[in-house]
């Protein structure tokens, strides 16, 4: 399942690479990478709705004041438990690494936020495949990449070892 969205992006890096590093990014080149990633699109230029994997994912820009959002709804605030919201804010700090769980419109969003022309093309796809994963992994790991701060794992592991 996973595998799919990562040839998406292989592909578009092959396209695409020499372009990466230089160029600022504005509204139609954001637009660009969001149709290649997409499995489908609609809106318009700076307010699209898109599908990946049948995860619903929204960007909205705002190039006078250099501004872009990436947002996937998860759940309705009323249905989210509080152990839940403890692990939402805790994987903010520890497991949501550029991305946020953030509740706005009686919502619960994984959101990317970022100024719009300091972004480059590995980075707006980075952003995509966070808010996708915060959203999917949701009730799980709350995690937006396999990078952890700091690795809990690790600190069990080791916990463990001192025990024996």
């Amino acid at each position: 399942m996973k595998s799919a969205f990562y040839i998406a992006i292989v592909v578009f890096f092959l396209l695409n690479s020499g372009k990466i590093a230089s160029q600022e990014m504005n509204t139609k080149e954001l637009g660009k990478i969001i149709y290649i990633l997409a499995d489908s699109l609609r809106g318009s230029a700076g307010n699209w709705q898109f599908v990946i994997k049948d995860r619903l994912l929204l960007c909205v820009t705002d190039d006078t004041n250099n501004r872009m959002r990436i947002m996937s709804p998860i759940i309705e605030q009323k249905k989210l438990a509080y152990t839940d919201m403890l692990k939402v804010m805790e994987a903010n700090f520890h497991t949501a690494l550029d991305v946020k769980y953030a509740i706005s419109n009686d919502l619960l969003w994984s959101v990317f936020i970022h100024p719009l022309q300091e972004l480059n093309k590995e980075q707006v796809v980075d952003a995509i495949q966070q808010v996708y994963f915060a959203a999917t992994t949701y009730g799980t790991t709350y995690n937006s990449s396999g990078l952890v701060f700091p690795d809990r794992r690790k600190e069990k592991r080791e916990e463990k070892k001192k025990k024996i």
